[in-house]
């Protein structure tokens, strides 16, 4: 606050000139595939940010993340973020409002689980059993940074294995060091790679069976990356029949560029200046476009198949509430699962 009063009014006019976003009308019809990068350089804030470490396995310059057509991974945006990698694990830092959203994240993923439609009935006439979590699951985190939903799964009772996978060279090594800290069981279950999940999945597909998880995340990762709709085709097709695809974003509005940008990055600097780019945040509705025009055979339309959607709004002082109807105005999880009756 101190900060916010020591601006003076005409330096906060011309800041404001400064920063006031350009309006780019893109039509829902076309879907996000039109969100491309603009031509300046784009510094952006908390997604790609890992480092290997001898133990971890690098994917990170295979022949598919050479290809521009295929490659999402923007290296400004890599960057960015291995300058923050020494404070990732910082409650108070410039990764905080990470730290305070990821109970949230949790809790959305349980949501997501609690709608699947029922098992059908039993055909031996006894009676049906009642719901109960879901055990066994096989997390992959794409975009993991320094790995606080990665490890925060990897502690739960109903988690099997996590895979967390990011493209920066420096947040990967923080991410390693703290899974020291944790207990061996913790430490067994989660698996950090230094890849891009087009690397990922070009080299499950070497093996000849596609490595698919229960759960693919991408947490504040799309609006991050070079061509939005081949990195979602990307984690989708990593997601098994009847699982989900997990991930949260920014509408692309003038509240979240005046939230995110002015306020957050300028005024109140409690996000490092340059983290993100109003016009590559993504509206939810283009989520749905791109979605409903995939092909059926890849699950996301028909039998089985479910959506779901979550504003969520920072109140300073009490942190990061669910708000319905929020999605349209700044930060929202998104969820699809894939029909289970698609080939795996």
């Amino acid at each position: 606050m101190a900060s916010l009063l020591r601006t003076s009014t005409p330096n906060a006019a011309r800041l404001l000139l400064r920063a006031t976003p350009r309006v780019v009308d893109v039509p829902l019809s076309q879907g996000i595939t039109h969100l491309q990068p603009r031509a300046r350089s784009i510094q952006t804030s908390a997604v790609l940010f890992s480092s290997p470490t001898p133990s971890s396995q690098d994917h990170a310059s295979t022949t598919s993340n050479n290809d521009p057509t295929l490659n999402t991974v923007n290296q400004s945006e890599v960057s960015h973020f291995d300058a923050l990698a020494s404070t990732w694990w910082d409650s108070h830092g410039p990764s905080r409002l990470l730290h305070l959203m990821n109970p949230l994240r949790h809790d959305f993923i349980a949501s997501c689980h609690a709608s699947e439609p029922p098992p059908p009935p039993p055909t031996d006439g006894s009676s049906p059993q009642p719901s109960q979590p879901r055990q066994g699951l096989h997390y992959l985190d794409v975009g993991c940074g320094g790995g606080i939903f990665a490890e925060s799964a990897a502690r739960l009772p109903t988690a099997a294995s996590v895979t967390a996978i990011d493209a920066s060279s420096q947040v990967l090594a923080v991410a390693r060091a703290h899974l020291r800290r944790e207990t061996p069981a913790v430490q067994a279950k989660l698996t950090y790679l230094h890849s891009s999940v087009e690397a990922l999945s070009d080299a499950s597909a070497a093996k000849q069976q596609q490595q698919q998880y229960d759960v693919v995340t991408t947490f504040e990762v799309l609006e991050h990356v070079d061509n939005p709709s081949a990195f979602l085709q990307r984690c989708g097709a990593l997601v098994r029949p009847g699982g989900w695809l997990v991930l949260s974003t920014m509408a692309r509005t003038w509240t979240s560029w005046a939230t995110t940008i002015l306020a957050a990055e300028h005024v109140l600097g409690i996000v490092p200046p340059g983290t993100h780019d109003w016009q590559k945040y993504v509206d939810v509705e283009e989520l749905r476009a791109h979605f409903a025009s995939r092909p059926a055979s890849e699950g996301w339309t028909g039998n089985g198949s479910v959506e779901r959607c979550q504003g969520v709004v920072y109140v300073p002082g009490l942190g990061w509430k669910a708000v319905p109807g929020s999605e349209k105005v700044g930060n929202y999880f998104y969820a699809v699962r894939k029909s289970p009756y698609v080939p795996a």
